[in-house]
């Protein structure tokens, strides 16, 4: 990051001007909402996008039709409805035209391919501006107590309004007080860095931005970074050009404290991601879901031979599985501490932020371990952190309650038997559908336990830092 511009993400707003990052800077969030084969087809992240190209679907268009003669109405049809598909993938994509904002920035852009690992540009902090930018006229800046009920509900209240939905309007993100609490006040977080937009006359909030601390091991640098997460503005005063501002001012904020890189996730193409990865979702309630159309019965099943497909026993069948309790976070951070190295890319967590992260909060995060039986061992772990959604426009349910797979550990286990446990506990607390990133080890469980693909991609970005590409197994982060 430098004094221009701050940047997955998490996580993460289309009407937005072309030289943005998008404000749903976690639109691939909404990728974390549907199953590939959906009814419709929605999308989930740290950045606004970007126009979109329809220039390809529109060219397979046109090289369609002469070919139609002869074909049959129903393969028409089917044609016209790959290529509409194909279209709207190409908008969630967030393919650019151009990107006037990200080819000024110390990013890595899309036609580089960088082989080597560091810092894009070099300041220090004598050099970045010491005034906040100025406001468009009727807004200004203003800190946010995540602290005091009234603001953090203030938060709660714009995100669940204005933040990340899908293309088609069907869910929106509904983070809790609680979440947005745990989220946004890990140890040694900075107050100055969650910043609000309020308006000048009434002191409504009408927009945000956040970075917290993390600390980085990229390859094989340590690297002190924040992760953006939570832009947004008012649906209302998209036209006023806050989103750029509020980037720009996070950027400075931070550049102040010394720290010039940062992280981020986010559905759209920018300049340019170290790693993409998909969301895979396992069915829960396979009933509600098909009844809010996040997913669709196969051809020639029925909704019974369905509901039996996804059923899971009843209790945990792993010896020695429990909930974790404070005491065994010493235990859970070694285990991660020697693990997360088989990735190039993962966060550095020492036993108070192993602590804060993954100890239990109801309706927030929920972590098992598996205790050796007969001794105090903690052999292995598993953990899932509560983002429900809204429910748009369905007379029947109004809240979609969704699992995200977040950091798990195995020694003395199969990946398949921990992780089913983990689906057993999420169903026991009423979740409809569990989703898990293609990252670290979760290929191996995947499949076998029934998680199906997801649309769409999680790109993750780093900002001012290059590294050679990374695949998705060789991640070890997972932003919120």
């Amino acid at each position: 990051m430098d004094s221009n511009a701050a940047l997955q993400a998490s996580k993460p707003e289309q009407e937005i001007e072309s030289e943005c990052v998008n404000e749903e800077i976690n639109s691939t969030k909404a990728s974390k909402h549907k199953k590939r084969k959906s009814k419709k087809k929605p999308e989930h992240a740290v950045v606004p996008a970007e126009p979109t190209s329809t220039g390809a679907a529109d060219t397979m268009v046109n090289a369609l039709i002469p070919n139609l003669q002869g074909v049959d109405a129903s393969s028409i049809l089917q044609a016209i409805e790959r290529l509409t598909l194909q279209k709207k993938n190409s908008k969630r994509s967030g393919v650019p035209k151009e990107h006037k904002f990200w080819n000024t920035q110390p990013v890595v852009q899309l036609h580089q391919e960088p082989t080597d690992y560091g810092p894009l540009e070099v300041k220090t902090v004598d050099e970045i501006r010491k005034e906040p930018y100025a406001m468009p006229a009727g807004f200004i800046w203003a800190p946010v107590d995540v602290s005091d009920d009234a603001q953090i509900l203030e938060v709660y209240t714009l995100l669940t309004e204005n933040y990340v939905e899908d293309d088609d309007n069907m869910f929106r993100f509904d983070y809790s007080v609680p979440f947005l609490r745990w989220a946004l006040t890990p140890p040694n977080f900075n107050p100055d860095l969650h910043v609000g937009v309020r308006n000048a006359k009434n002191g409504k909030l009408m927009g945000f931005i956040t970075g917290i601390p993390v600390k980085m091991r990229v390859y094989e640098e340590i690297v002190e970074m924040v992760e953006i997460n939570f832009l947004c503005v008012h649906k209302k005063l998209r036209s006023k050009r806050l989103a750029p501002v509020l980037i720009k001012e996070v950027t400075r904020r931070v550049n102040l404290t010394g720290v010039f890189q940062a992280v981020y996730t986010a559905g759209v193409l920018l300049p340019k991601p170290f790693a993409e990865c998909r969301y895979w979702h396992r069915s829960l309630d396979p009933k509600k879901l098909i009844e809010i159309g996040f997913s669709r019965l196969k051809p020639k099943t029925t909704l019974t031979r369905t509901i039996k497909d996804y059923r899971l026993p009843p209790d945990p069948l792993s010896p020695g599985f429990r909930e974790m309790v404070e005491s065994d976070v010493p235990q859970v951070q070694r285990l991660l501490e020697n693990y997360l190295p088989i990735s190039k890319i993962y966060p550095m967590l020492d036993v108070v932020e192993a602590g804060h992260w993954l100890l239990p909060t109801e309706g927030v995060v929920n972590s098992y371990v598996i205790q050796k039986v007969g001794s105090d061992e903690i052999t292995d772990f598993c953990s899932f952190y509560h983002l429900p959604s809204t429910v748009i426009g369905n007379d029947k349910h109004n809240r979609l309650n969704a699992a995200y797979s977040f950091y798990n550990v195995v020694t003395s286990v199969e990946w398949v038997d921990l992780m089913r446990d983990a689906l057993i506990m999420a169903k026991k607390m009423g979740m409809d559908v569990f989703n898990a990133l293609d990252v670290m080890e979760n290929s191996r469980f995947l499949e076998e336990l029934k998680f199906g693909i997801g649309d769409g991609h999680l790109r993750y970005y780093l900002y001012n830092w290059q590294c050679p590409k990374v695949e998705a197994k060789d991640v070890g982060l997972v932003l919120l």
